[in-house]
């Protein structure tokens, strides 16, 4: 069980939501720094390590230890550099003013905080970082978390902007899900 209903089916998920397709829509490059709140056991960290290469970074939080080794072992089996982080988002900054790109892979619906997560994901951006979202449609479909547990894709935006961040692009995904990129727009800060 994920936060009260059942892992979905990877093979299932790719057929809809191709982790590569997605970190390009969010912008990642090779040479970038790469947050993944919520990452579990990998479905978008490791891709990202591939794509970063060894002159990028990539950090994976998440609350769910055992998650955590299962990715850092297949990191290290792909030999890919992901430095994992165990704790709750909420609580959680990987480094400040570092991050090209801080990713939210089907989870931010699952924080009891989302506005202090997105608070933390903030302090991790670079000036002009991205941050990304992609996560359920509040719609009836098989899998997935209760309904009632999903935001809405207008709720996602409204946090999102309620943060401080300019929506640049959403879309849908694979008909289940939204993607929602925003840029952070502060000024660099001389002490990062």
């Amino acid at each position: 069980m994920h936060h009260g209903y059942k892992r979905w089916d990877e093979s299932d998920r790719r057929k809809t939501m191709d982790p590569d397709a997605i970190l390009s829509k969010a912008g990642l490059k090779p040479g970038m720094t790469f947050v993944d709140i919520g990452c579990g056991q990998g479905y978008f960290a490791l891709p990202a390590a591939r794509i970063v290469g060894p002159k990028g970074r990539v950090y994976g939080i998440d609350i769910d230890e055992e998650a955590l080794g299962v990715l850092g072992r297949k990191a290290a089996d792909l030999g890919l550099m992901i430095e994992t982080i165990a704790g709750e988002g909420e609580n959680m900054v990987a480094c400040e003013g570092c991050a090209d790109v801080v990713f939210f892979g089907i989870c931010l619906h699952d924080f009891e905080d989302p506005e202090k997560v997105l608070a933390n994901a903030l302090r991790m951006l670079k000036p002009g970082g991205k941050l990304a979202d992609i996560d359920w449609k509040k719609e009836p479909m098989e899998g997935g978390p209760p309904l009632e547990k999903r935001f809405s894709e207008e709720k996602a935006l409204e946090l999102i902007e309620g943060a401080g961040l300019a929506v640049e692009s959403r879309e849908d995904v694979g008909g289940r899900y939204y993607l929602i990129t925003a840029r952070l727009q502060r000024p660099a800060n001389d002490n990062c």
